[in-house]
């Protein structure tokens, strides 16, 4: 993955993990290419943004999914038998995880998702 354009670099990260949990299809795809041209404009308004950037495209992504009443990405590494999401954290800052938003665990770095 290039660091030259931190976006390219979140795009590769979220589809990453979206194809790890089997979503990776025409309309997810262009629901990420909307995320990282909507953060393009932000960026280019505070470059020293660059090092959030993977984790808010991943939450853009995450919220745009939900609205369409999709969950993403799905926690299977807890025991509870609820169904629930995964949280990026920190919510701004480098290096963001997924998070199990039910026990708290730290479950992989964005882009790291095990496969389904």
């Amino acid at each position: 993955m290039t660091r030259d354009d931190p976006l390219l670099n979140a795009r590769a990260l979220v589809l990453s993990d979206l194809s790890a949990q089997g979503l990776v299809d025409p309309h997810t795809v262009s629901v990420v290419e909307d995320c990282v041209a909507g953060r393009r404009w932000w960026l280019s308004q505070w470059q020293q943004g660059a090092s959030f950037v993977d984790g808010l495209v991943a939450q853009d992504v995450q919220d745009a999914l939900f609205d369409e009443a999709r969950r993403w990405p799905l926690c299977v590494d807890c025991a509870d038998p609820v169904e629930h999401s995964l949280s990026i954290e920190p919510e701004l800052g480098p290096d963001p995880r997924w998070v199990c938003s039910e026990s708290g665990a730290q479950i992989a770095a964005l882009g790291g998702l095990r496969p389904l």
